[in-house]
């Protein structure tokens, strides 16, 4: 079983880019995952001097780039195809170049939204019949990027996004028929909070497509109910260590991204260093299970 490795998004190691590079090597981490707070800016907003500069920096410290954490294809599909392309397509070529620079592995894409989506049993079945565009167009996406020689990690987010379900996601990748080229990023607390609590039963449906992970703390107020609290993983409602640690045995995900807890913040929480934290949890779980 290959080793599973740990990163994060650049900016919860620290606001600063250069101090959140040096955490990230402090904490024993090789991997980056960049998002936004490079220099200032949102990762594709870089210039190709900041790129190279970025690049140096990393290199300097003997850290790869996973993924670029980009919003590409975060609209609603309402707004319809020409919308998506005008927004799009000028960041998929900006990711593309920025990739390149920095050596990146992957470029997340996001699920498109809907503003049906609470009316909706299967987005899936939705887009197909009313926005046939919508799979060529995650297929243009994931082939550009496989010709650049990136992986596409498409992620669940929140806010009417068409991935509410597993069914859904399971219905969407066997649709898009990208393996190989295009993994599934689990984000298990989004999908929480659309409704489908992280659970082995859960994890079994997605794993034949996952390929990357985000993981985050999070409470509710009753057992098995909606997220409320924010929290740090040792803490969080959803079984954690035991999931993971399944996840990790199963090497499905080389590579694990912690992100910030959604949900109010508590009282006993403001002051504490979550992220560090977290960083010692999700080593303690892979440790133990490899």
């Amino acid at each position: 079983m290959s080793s599973v490795r740990l990163t994060m998004l650049n900016a919860m190691a620290a606001q600063d880019f250069i101090q959140a590079l040096d955490r990230h090597v402090a904490w024993g981490l090789t991997d980056v995952d960049l998002k936004d707070g490079i220099f200032g800016k949102y990762v594709l907003d870089l210039n190709e001097a900041e790129a190279r500069r970025a690049a140096e920096e990393l290199a300097e410290r003997k850290l790869s780039v996973h993924c670029l954490s980009t919003g590409l294809l975060f609209k609603m599909v309402e707004e319809g195809e020409r919308a998506f392309r005008k927004a799009y397509v000028p960041q998929l070529d900006a990711a593309i170049r920025t990739a390149r620079h920095l050596r990146a592995h992957s470029v997340r894409l996001l699920s498109a939204r809907t503003v049906r989506h609470n009316e909706l049993t299967d987005a899936i079945a939705y887009t197909r019949a009313e926005h046939p565009w919508l799979m060529p167009l995650y297929r243009e996406f994931v082939d550009r990027l496989h010709d650049a020689g990136l992986t596409a990690c498409i992620e669940n987010e929140v806010g009417g996004n068409i991935f509410s379900s597993p069914g859904e996601i399971v219905e969407f990748f066997e649709e898009l028929d990208r393996p190989g080229k295009a993994i599934f990023t689990w984000d298990l607390v989004n999908l929480w909070q659309e409704g489908a609590f992280p659970s082995a039963a859960v994890y079994r449906q997605l794993k034949p497509f996952i390929g990357y992970l985000h993981v985050k703390g999070g409470r509710s107020e009753v057992p098995g109910g909606p997220l409320h609290w924010a929290s740090t993983l040792a803490e969080a409602s959803w079984p954690a260590k035991e999931l993971l640690t399944q996840i990790v045995r199963d090497g499905v995900a080389p590579v694990i991204c912690l992100n910030p807890p959604h949900g109010v913040v508590r009282e006993e929480l403001c002051g504490t260093d979550v992220t560090a934290q977290d960083v010692a949890f999700v080593k303690a779980v892979i440790a133990e299970a490899q």
